[in-house]
């Protein structure tokens, strides 16, 4: 059996990959607007068989990076939840993975019981439980036509790390 000692100094020395995280077919890339911006949709970190993904904001956009239900919250919020379902398959995982997110409301006064409405059907959907840790915050987004923007934090173990024998 290993020591406890050795596997905390593994992983302590244990290399952090990390990449980029895309799926075209949900998303475009952020670079790729009329407007670029300079950031990734999303970074996968590897460390010693954990995976973290770190889900950057992410909105009502298409693949095209257009804005989509531009005035509907309630479909905004759906398309955005699509759009990180997206991302989290890209990766092999989904939301039972995800271990908190961070919610961006235009105006949480007017939109945050549609906001807690959808979010708890779609959890319930999904069947999470316990449900991840969250934060609403009222903030203006990056377009004007936006009403929400939801980030996200996922770790899983990889497949190599939940095959290796002790």
């Amino acid at each position: 059996m290993i020591a406890f000692s050795e596997i905390l100094d593994t992983i302590a020395h244990a290399p952090i990959i990390k990449r980029a995280m895309t799926n075209h077919g949900v998303l475009n890339e952020a670079y790729a607007y009329a407007k670029p911006s300079s950031f990734s949709r999303g970074m996968r970190i590897d460390l010693n068989g954990l995976t973290i993904l770190l889900i950057s904001g992410t909105a009502s956009i298409d693949e095209n990076g257009v804005s989509v239900h531009v005035g509907d919250f309630r479909a905004q919020m759906k398309r955005t939840l699509e759009n990180i379902t997206g991302l989290l398959a890209s990766e092999g995982c989904t939301w039972h993975d995800i271990v908190r997110t961070s919610c961006y409301l235009r105006d949480i006064d007017r939109d945050y019981d549609a906001f807690n409405d959808e979010r708890t059907a779609f959890f319930t959907a999904q069947g999470l439980d316990p449900l991840p840790a969250s934060t609403g915050i009222e903030a203006h987004l990056c377009r004007p036509e936006l009403l929400i923007e939801i980030e996200a934090i996922a770790m899983f173990r990889t497949e190599k790390a939940a095959s290796t024998k002790e």
